[in-house]
């Protein structure tokens, strides 16, 4: 499970890379929303929710959860412990739903320069909290 969710991890960066430049280019360059950019909209938010749900399975199998039952100031006294059973789990909570509320939004735009202009914001919200809360002293798997 863990190879999965470290990689799962690229998928979602190249998703989510790919889904900025393209409403960035749509909102600036005002062009029209087309079902490919829903797609990559839809592939991103399916990601990242399969990436949750991996993620919540690691969370609790690997003792992460449990490191409440000795109390939370124990755990926010460990750097370590509160990196893993508080802050990535809070900060990637937070850039899945941005990116659920901004793919949401982009479909009910008014017109298409807004529904890249939302896409693009909250996928860039997230983009900043992903890169914050990865885990990058993990190597690449």
């Amino acid at each position: 499970m863990l190879h999965l969710h470290s990689t799962l991890r690229y998928v979602i960066l190249v998703l989510i890379l790919i889904a900025i430049v393209k409403s960035l280019i749509g909102w600036l360059g005002k062009k029209q929303y087309t079902k490919g950019d829903n797609q990559i909209s839809l592939f991103l938010m399916i990601s990242v929710h399969l990436q949750l749900v991996v993620g919540l399975v690691l969370y609790f199998t690997r003792g992460w959860a449990s490191a409440f039952s000795e109390g939370m100031g124990i755990v926010m006294k460990n750097a370590s412990i509160r990196e893993w059973s508080v802050e990535h789990l809070v900060a990637m909570l937070l850039a899945i739903i941005l990116i659920t509320v901004g793919r949401s939004k982009a479909k009910k735009g008014k017109d298409d320069v807004a529904k890249f202009k939302t896409q693009a914001i909250y996928y860039l919200l997230s983009l900043i909290i992903i890169l914050y809360a990865m885990p990058w002293n993990r190597g690449w798997f």
